[in-house]
């Protein structure tokens, strides 16, 4: 379809951000630079997996990703490059953009006819750009199907369904090296000790709504002053962002705001549901009796982390949710680094009312796309695949860049002794596999780079792993309390008109959330506004082939 099509999704679009995946430093660090000079490795002559067989003609390949590089810039990027480029033969060119600004940096880029070789992007961005085309019919991300399925570590993959569920119409536009993960609810347990609670006493929504209460009204960090609040999320739901209610499971329990399928396969508007508007008056309530932070709707993930890890607790929040695995390390270890190593933090047990849906939702992982040349040759997206996704997939030597970092910066198989903050020193022995200090913050251990390790489909096989208590306790109680995200849909009129309904759905959730207006009134007004819009978007899911 048409390059129309194309230049007003380009132009206004406002596909997904990569939530909660963010690293600790988020910041725009724009081009990682490169060595320069460097020619193809031996091995890497022909395109090896299912393209076309050519003399390479490859030798840089430059990637848009956003926070989720651990190794910025300040974090030991530039050795993480390095030794990639030794490794793969090929020079680098990072480009690491704003965290939270990620989707419209790249909209904006792709509008102005800047493109890159590969870009991470969110399930929402690939569904939305998936379904383009180029001016010559040709799709706007390359089909790599076959080139998946012909890769030397499709053997190794053990979460096979990660990338079979990305697939639209059986062919797939995008890959996923780790599944997607999800949040789960972390609660201060000295502030449920502070107001006379236990975990054992939260069984029911009404349980957890008495858990804020008490958060916000009973002074549980004990400073005198009436100054914290039960929760915070970074807006009351991620609209553009699948799968959007992850921030607060708690409120939207059966609600899913967006459009999705019933179990009869057809789609329907989840916005427009009784179940969404108990969800908004759940809001609703909440905002007004205060016990959830006023500034929800306009904080970042990195507001609310820091706000719920802080040494100062003034408008910090008793319970958060957030990612697990990677990130309840980050989050224990940053609560013992700020407030004490005798602060514990504890897992929400999984309310009666989220329970009965299926638990939290594992969303759907990013993918890393390859833009499609129009050249009616598979030769350089090939050779891309090969070069970038491939060897991200080793299994050891490019595979451990990606999920620890740099030998030497990020990790060590070295004889030696490390002390890291206050910890006690420990020895390792020669070939012994450790983890080194962050190193823009010493007084922390690294944790990962780009793959989570208990996440990725195919994991190393150099025996490299960096087990932690944390992360096994956030991933365990995750995949024991989750359910898979509803499908993200995917057409060329839902890419187009969902901005629009966007807008309107925000409107919506303003009024009626932050300025007590009357749900129903405001439901009728968004089916006044969006509802031609809607229609056609399912018009065209309910009629796909």
């Amino acid at each position: 379809m048409k390059k129309k099509i194309l230049s007003i999704l380009l132009a206004t679009a406002m596909v997904a951000t990569l939530a909660g995946c963010g690293g600790d430093n988020a910041d725009n660090n724009n081009g990682g630079g490169s060595t320069g000079g460097t020619t193809p490795a031996d091995g890497n002559e022909a395109a090896s997996n299912g393209g076309e067989s050519t003399d390479v003609t490859v030798d840089k390949i430059e990637f848009w990703i956003d926070g989720t590089l651990a190794a910025t810039q300040e974090n030991g990027q530039a050795e993480f490059e390095k030794q990639w480029e030794d490794a793969v033969g090929v020079d680098l060119v990072i480009n690491q953009l704003d965290h939270n600004s990620y989707k419209e940096t790249v909209q904006r880029l792709l509008t102005a006819g800047e493109k890159p070789d590969i870009l991470l992007m969110s399930a929402e961005m690939y569904k939305s750009y998936a379904a383009l085309t180029n001016e010559d019919g040709s799709s706007y991300l390359w089909d790599m199907t076959d080139a998946y399925e012909n890769a030397d570590f499709y053997s190794r993959i053990t979460a096979t369904s990660t990338n079979e569920l990305l697939k639209i119409n059986g062919r797939l536009y995008g890959f996923a090296p780790a599944y997607g993960n999800g949040c789960i609810t972390y609660v201060k347990k000295s502030w449920l000790d502070a107001v006379g609670m236990s975990t054992d006493d939260i069984k029911t929504f009404d349980d957890y709504y008495e858990m804020l209460t008490r958060f916000t009204t009973m002074d549980p960090d004990g400073n005198g002053k009436n100054d914290t609040y039960g929760t915070a999320a970074a807006g009351f739901a991620k609209l553009d962002d699948t799968p959007y209610i992850q921030y607060l499971p708690e409120f939207w329990q059966d609600a899913y705001p967006a459009f999705t399928q019933g179990e009869d396969g057809v789609w329907y508007d989840g916005f427009d549901t009784d179940a969404t508007k108990a969800a908004l008056l759940r809001l609703q309530k909440a905002y007004n009796d205060g016990v959830i932070n006023p500034m929800t709707s306009g904080m970042s993930t990195k507001d609310v982390r820091e706000g719920f890890w802080s040494a100062d607790q003034t408008s910090s929040c008793g319970a958060y949710a957030y990612w697990a695995g990677s990130w309840t390390k980050t989050t224990v270890d940053n609560v013992h680094k700020n407030l004490g190593d005798d602060q514990e933090i504890v897992f929400l047990p999984v309310i009666d009312e989220v329970k009965a849906v299926g638990g939290y939702i594992d969303r759907t992982a990013p993918v890393w796309v390859i833009l499609n040349d129009g050249d009616d040759s598979n030769t350089r997206e090939q050779q891309i695949f090969d070069l970038f996704i491939e060897t991200m997939m080793d299994g050891d030597v490019v595979q451990t860049l990606w999920t620890y970092g740099a030998e030497g910066v990020h990790w060590s198989t070295a004889a030696e002794t490390v002390t890291i903050g206050d910890a006690e020193p420990k020895t390792y022995e020669e070939g012994q596999f450790h983890l080194l200090a962050t190193p823009n913050d010493p007084a922390t251990a690294w944790k990962k780079n780009f793959i989570d390790p208990a996440l990725a489909i195919a994991p190393l096989t150099n025996g490299f792993t960096s087990a932690d208590p944390s992360i096994d306790a956030g991933n365990e109680y995750f995949l024991a309390n989750c359910r898979t995200a509803p499908a993200t849909p995917s057409s060329e009129v839902y890419s187009v008109n969902n901005p629009s309904i966007l807008e309107v759905q925000q409107e919506v959730m303003s009024q009626v959330i932050e300025k007590n207006g009357d749900v129903d009134e405001w439901m009728s007004y968004y089916e006044e506004q969006a509802g031609p819009l809607v229609q056609e978007v399912l018009d065209s899911l309910n009629t796909a082939e």
